[in-house]
């Protein structure tokens, strides 16, 4: 669970809830047919715009922003410092042994088991990072078109309790109350633009550049690998992932890294096995 999505959605709607009813009646603020008009028609329009198929796998990645996020740069680091040595000690063929959850690492496993050149490698590894950026871009600008149809359909939810209202103005007595129902709309819209969809599309942003980031030590991880480079080469060149206040020492087979500090157990297991 990613407590700070969880905390950031409760308080909010709590903090604005909460106001709602020190300021008087809540029930002034329900209105079914304005939820309607905000509600059916963002998703109508959004459905308009963008494949049946991409609306669902944008409300299924919803999920992931409370969900706890499972990348872990210095563990990625660790790992590949991990297949350094091994391929150091037993070669690169030993490689193609590692079991690890990450088909994107078993990839570049097999490809350095194989001797593919380094082109090959880096090509296949950016074509992965593309594809994840791309897929990944799709869902995100679901969430932001959704964002942007929101307020506009509140506008034009205002619009037709305006134009009601106009139409009783033989009634002054409803004027006030037919006013409030019409900008309620406008309100419904701004709440779900700015509370619900704006965020979620910033939190998976966030999630792809993580995961990008792990790609990319990946990347480069493996480059030095076929280089033949020292792990501890390796870990200089990936270390520029981390910020400088992250940056812990590693220890691999038993030697201390350069960093300096009380070393830090691997990321992975010497036994041809990757985390």
């Amino acid at each position: 669970m990613d407590f700070a999505s969880l905390i950031g959605i409760v308080s909010g709607l709590a903090l604005i809830v909460s106001a709602i009813i020190l300021g008087g009646s809540a029930d002034v603020f329900v209105n079914v047919p304005g939820l309607m008009i905000v509600a059916g028609g963002t998703i109508a329009a959004t459905f308009l715009t963008v494949s049946f198929k991409d609306v669902l796998k944008a409300f299924r990645a919803a999920y992931i922003v409370f969900s706890s996020d499972k990348t872990n740069a210095q563990k990625m680091i660790q790992t590949m410092l991990e297949l350094s040595r091994i391929s150091h000690r037993h070669g690169l063929v030993k490689l193609g042994d590692v079991k690890t959850s990450s088909n994107v690492l078993k990839r570049a496993c097999n490809l350095l088991a194989e001797a593919a050149s380094e082109q090959v490698i880096r090509n296949t590894l950016q074509n992965e990072i593309d594809s994840l950026i791309m897929r990944h871009h799709t869902v995100q600008d679901i969430f932001k078109k959704m964002a942007a149809y929101a307020p506009a359909f509140g506008m034009l939810g205002t619009l037709i309790g305006l134009i009601q209202m106009l139409s009783e103005l033989d009634n002054p007595e409803t004027i006030g109350p037919s006013m409030a129902v019409a900008l309620l709309t406008t309100f419904y819209g701004s709440l779900l633009s700015t509370m619900v969809f704006l965020p979620i599309a910033g939190k998976l942003r966030a999630r792809t550049l993580a995961e990008v980031a792990n790609l990319e030590i990946i990347r480069e991880g493996c480059i030095g690998i076929l280089t033949n480079d020292h792990y501890m080469h390796v870990y200089e060149q990936l270390a520029s992932y981390l910020p400088e206040a992250e940056r812990k020492p590693v220890r691999i087979g038993g030697n201390k890294s350069a960093s300096g500090g009380k070393a830090a157990p691997a990321g992975a297991e010497a036994k041809g096995k990757a985390k």
